[in-house]
């Protein structure tokens, strides 16, 4: 058994999917289109758009699609646990470029290096570097 997520975006999952894959995520490994292979589109506005799309990297796997009903994204964050602070930094630079930062990066009473933000696309991401928990294990 694996959970995966699957995000719903109204009609920009194409970008969503492109500003991942050059935050270094990972990348699209499946992808159908509404009106293409039999797959009719819900509506005009729909034709073309992604109908179903895996995106898979080191440590990462979501699907996502775009749907003409489609609920504003909320009550589910992406969770990141990362490998350096460096690549959390980086990283978080990158997703936060359009977003707004809900907790910016920084040690958390729990002694690990986190941030929250919420990505151009409505995502909630959360990076977690834990610091703490790796000096206890040693």
């Amino acid at each position: 058994m694996q959970l995966a997520n699957y995000l719903f975006f109204t009609t920009t999952c194409e970008q969503a999917l492109a500003f991942y894959t050059r935050c270094g995520l990972g990348k699209v490994t499946q992808m159908m289109r509404y009106g293409s292979e039999g797959m009719p589109a819900p509506t005009p506005e729909m034709q073309g758009k992604i109908m179903h799309s895996r995106f898979e990297g080191t440590g990462v796997l979501f699907y996502a699609s775009d749907n003409h009903d489609a609920e504003p994204m909320r009550g589910s964050a992406h969770l990141l646990m990362m490998d350096s602070r460096e690549s959390t930094d980086r990283l978080f630079a990158q997703l936060a470029d359009g977003g707004t930062v809900t907790t910016p990066l920084g040690m958390q009473p729990w002694g690990d290096y986190y941030g929250k933000l919420t990505d151009r696309f409505g995502v909630q991401w959360m990076l977690n570097f834990p610091i703490r928990s790796k000096s206890l294990q040693a």
